[in-house]
């Protein structure tokens, strides 16, 4: 089995364009959005694939700060972004591992998520460590409950299932996530790097027609994070990423095509 190809567009807000294993395009997209026109301070605009979401998901700047703006790209294939308070390099190897290294003043906090938009079946499934605690938001601006996977609230979040109108998000802790659809499977694995902790979670977004409320359609996101928390503003000690003395974070994104979660 080969290692997923990864494709990104460093010119429009270093978004992954494909993640393509053995055949399969994991990436859902939206074309003709108008995501090529974006500048900072933009609305975010949707066009699927995977956004780099920092320094946070949800909140102000919506999705972040990185995806409305050009990505450099240097000869030894590391991309970078430059926002105001801190700098992200990334290097995607053939192995279809990323590096990160995100640079800013010593206690900086923030929160980054892989947000991959993922083209799944009706059937698709997710899999993440059975009692691990997680944070579900009911609505968009709702706060969250609190419970254990697979089902914080009664709500059921290891399986997509056909649209029914409803959108949640939640955040698990966990470092290792499996996605099962028919007979394939992908996986994510997050691990810190430097030797600082860092707090390290998958979050989900389950979108089945509830979102927006105008001209609502289907999304479905697995994304590893740095953080327990959408929005940075929300976040208590322990919930963000904090910049140590030396003043770098690293971390390691590995996407498989196949399950290894433990």
């Amino acid at each position: 089995m080969s290692a997923p190809r990864i494709v990104t567009d460093p010119a429009h807000g270093g978004r992954w364009t494909s993640l393509r294993s053995d055949g399969r395009e994991w990436l859902w997209r939206r074309d003709g959005v108008g995501r090529e026109r974006v500048s900072p301070g933009d609305a975010f605009v949707d066009a699927g694939g995977l956004e780099e979401c920092v320094p946070t998901v949800r909140g102000t700047p919506d999705h972040g700060d990185a995806w409305s703006r050009a990505w450099t790209s240097d000869r030894a294939g590391t991309e970078s972004v430059h926002c105001e308070r801190f700098s992200l390099n990334r290097t995607v190897g053939e192995d279809s591992r990323v590096d990160y290294v995100l640079s800013a003043d010593p206690g900086f906090r923030f929160v980054w998520a892989a947000h991959a938009l993922l083209d799944l079946s009706s059937r698709a499934t997710v899999q993440l460590p059975e009692g691990a605690v997680t944070r579900l938001y009911p609505s968009a601006n709702g706060s969250w409950v609190e419970g254990s996977w697979p089902a914080p609230g009664g709500t059921r979040l290891d399986r997509f299932g056909p649209d029914d109108g409803t959108a949640v998000g939640a955040v698990v802790d966990a470092s290792h996530v499996c996605v099962h659809d028919e007979e394939d499977r992908l996986s994510f694995a997050l691990e810190i790097s430097g030797g600082v902790p860092q707090p390290v979670s998958i979050a989900l977004w389950r979108n089945l027609g509830g979102f927006p409320d105008t001209d609502p359609y289907r999304s479905t996101g697995v994304e590893p994070m740095l953080g327990r928390v959408f929005d940075l503003a929300e976040a208590g000690p322990g919930d963000a990423a904090r910049v140590p003395a030396s003043g770098e974070v690293r971390w390691r994104l590995t996407v498989s095509a196949g399950c290894n979660c433990p």
